[in-house]
């Protein structure tokens, strides 16, 4: 297998098409052995269904991209409702990675103080999230329940 594989990739007329050669030289191996276990006249349908499922590409899907990004912009609008100086503490905590001894010298401020601002914001965030997953479920739920598109 590893074998047909290099001579495939040799039979190449040029490899700058190629972004990451790991990647690209186990989509060869494992589209070899799907091609060799649907030759062979008794194969588990598992056994096909486990490999097609195997991705090289650790890269996340376009759809996974995308809504990353998306949640990301739901996230920064969220932190953008928290007061001024809760906001700039969870920021540099959770987004910068400052310690709390950090923050806590940058707003001549305490420790204590830098910790319980971060568990309101982080708090608020999540409880602005939760309402709105929940008001979407409502929405589909709704739409779904109408029988039909709008």
């Amino acid at each position: 297998m590893v074998q047909e594989a290099y001579c495939r990739l040799a039979m190449l007329d040029t490899v700058e098409h190629i972004d990451r050669p790991n990647a690209y030289f186990f989509s060869i191996c494992r589209n070899l052995l799907v091609r060799r276990l649907k030759r062979e006249r008794v194969v588990p349908i598992t056994t096909i269904a486990e490999i097609e499922a195997v991705s090289a590409d650790a890269r996340p899907s376009p759809e996974r991209e995308t809504a990353g990004r998306l949640d990301y912009a739901r996230l920064m609008a969220l932190l953008e409702t928290l007061p001024h100086r809760c906001r700039e503490i969870v920021r540099l905590r959770k987004l910068e990675g400052w310690s709390q001894k950090e923050i806590a010298a940058h707003f001549n401020t305490t420790e204590k103080a830098v910790e319980k601002q971060v568990w309101l914001g982080v708090k608020a965030i999540r409880e602005a999230w939760n309402e709105a997953e929940e008001q979407a479920q409502q929405r589909l739920f709704a739409l779904g329940s109408k029988g039909g598109r709008q």
